[in-house]
């Protein structure tokens, strides 16, 4: 059976994913599982860029190895707010300047959204999806969600902004949604329920 991997050490990425391909006829495997330790500097200017870039290297990785029969699942992904001419956008995990500090990112955009009326807060999470395998083959897939920024951060835990990323249709946040029910309309969701139907060339 073909290996997909994840080009991802985010623990809650992967359990989202692995979730969204369940029942594929791959094998899943994180980089971890898989002993790859690669730190891909993401200097794109989009999220296509950053994340064909990850996938590109671990594709070079594993082919140097001499591996064969594998494709390479990666993606970036951040929030966009309008208000904010889409920030935080590429820099979304390192909004607040600590790489993965979900709390601090949270309070820096509410700070910048600060007396901003709920109308005018709208956002939009991004996530772009690359597929590369052993031959070079490429898909890249976007995947969108809408939504408004709260006006405070509550007190729930969340990956990310999901805290303060509210969905209208739903009257919930992302953080109170269940993995099914996120998985339904994320913008990681939409990306992969796409990858889905366009994945049977690498079968």
């Amino acid at each position: 059976m073909k290996k997909l991997i994840i080009a991802s050490n985010n623990k809650h990425k992967i359990e989202e994913i692995k979730s969204m391909l369940c029942g594929m006829p791959f094998q899943i495997r994180s980089l971890k599982e898989e002993n790859i330790d690669i730190d891909v500097i993401e200097d794109g200017t989009t999220f296509e860029e950053n994340s064909k870039k990850k996938a590109s290297e671990i594709v070079g990785f594993l082919k140097n190895k001499g591996e064969k029969s594998f494709i390479v699942l990666s993606d970036d992904s951040g929030l966009e707010v309008d208000y904010l001419n889409g920030e935080p956008g590429i820099y979304s995990a390192r909004y607040s300047g600590e790489h993965g500090n979900d709390r601090e990112n949270n309070i820096k955009l509410l700070k910048k959204m600060c007396n901003v009326p709920f109308e005018k807060r709208g956002a939009c999470f991004v996530c772009h999806i690359s597929l590369i395998d052993d031959n070079g083959e490429y898909i890249g897939i976007r995947g969108e969600a809408r939504g408004k920024i709260l006006e405070e951060l509550p007190d729930e835990d969340g990956f990310g902004y999901d805290p303060i990323f509210y969905y209208e249709p739903l009257g919930k946040t992302f953080a109170e949604l269940a993995g099914k029910e996120k998985n339904e309309i994320s913008h990681r969701g939409v990306a992969l329920k796409e990858l889905k139907d366009k994945i049977a060339k690498f079968i």
